[in-house]
């Protein structure tokens, strides 16, 4: 595994070429383009790593898997989802435009920024403080690293630049979609993909969903059915309005974000975490998805 690992780093790191990093949140265009590192954790406890692996960098919308598990946690699914759908759009990430014409108005799924916006207004807590340091403390269990903390550059940058996330906030508001304040919700949302990770982190929260929702220590944090809930979205909706053709070359459940992540789950098998901030026109990682796809042919990972 290691020399596999070693190879594919080697090999897909030009691939960053094809790509720019992000570059419409101050701070995202700071990442070395050509940075490309990948983790492997296995059910086994084995650990398997090669190129930027320790390398920080903001998790972005791969929160939204994260931010879900804790909103079904607090509210029960049925709640969850009777705000937000499951279904694919085939638009981008940002877009508002189903969220008009559709004719419940109501969120396609919570991997696009509009769901993901409701999903976080219903974390539970007194203020929005609080409901964000409950959010943080999951992350920390869920990925065991107790030092995960937000960059508040980042935050700040998210929090002027996001007037279109705000525009989808206040649309929902109007139509019932969130039921506290707007200003709250974003302050959780901006925070959350704000959060500083390595690949380490998103091979370890994966590796949790492939165990369905059990950590290292035995113990389970979520049910059976919210890891197999999150995995189906992540198949269907993970990889942005590339998720389909993510999922007949790759056919892994993943989530990608902006900051150049990807956090994969091989079901009973193992956790991926990759990092490579050059990013292709649809927002994902371009040398990232050039060796996943590789990977999973070599071992063959696919669930299909």
């Amino acid at each position: 595994m290691q020399e596999l690992l070693t190879n594919l780093v080697e090999k897909y790191r030009e691939y960053s070429v094809k790509g720019k990093v992000a570059n419409y949140i101050p701070g995202l265009s700071l990442a070395n383009p050509e940075d490309l590192g990948i983790v492997v954790c296995d059910k086994s406890g084995e650990i398997y790593s090669s190129g930027e692996a320790d390398k920080l960098f903001t998790i972005q919308s791969i929160s939204k898997i994260i931010t879900l598990m804790l909103a079904i946690l607090d509210n029960g699914e049925d709640y969850v989802f009777s705000k937000v759908g499951m279904e694919p759009t085939g638009d981008a990430f940002n877009s508002i435009q189903k969220l008009e014409t559709c004719k419940s108005h109501r969120p396609y799924n919570p991997m696009i920024n509009v769901g993901a916006i409701a999903v976080s207004s219903m974390i539970k807590g007194e203020s929005p403080e609080d409901k964000f340091r409950r959010v943080l403390d999951f992350f920390k269990k869920i990925s065991e690293n107790p030092d995960l903390n937000y960059d508040s550059d980042i935050y700040l940058g998210e929090k002027m630049t996001g007037n279109r996330n705000r525009a989808m906030a206040y649309f929902m508001k109007n139509d019932g979609i969130i039921d506290g304040e707007v200003e709250e919700a974003l302050d959780v949302y901006f925070k959350q993909c704000s959060i500083k990770v390595s690949a380490l982190d998103l091979a370890k929260i994966g590796l949790f969903l492939a165990n369905d929702g059990v950590i290292s220590t035995g113990e389970r944090v979520i049910s059976i059915n919210t890891a197999k809930i999150v995995k189906s979205l992540m198949i269907t909706c993970g990889m942005y309005d590339g998720s389909g053709e993510f999922a007949v070359k790759v056919g892994i459940p993943s989530k990608s974000g902006v900051g150049g992540g990807i956090l994969s789950v091989v079901p009973g098998k193992m956790g991926i975490g990759v990092y490579g901030p050059a990013l292709d026109e649809k927002g994902n990682s371009v040398a990232g998805i050039a060796l996943m796809e590789e990977l999973s042919n070599e071992l063959s990972l696919s669930i299909f």
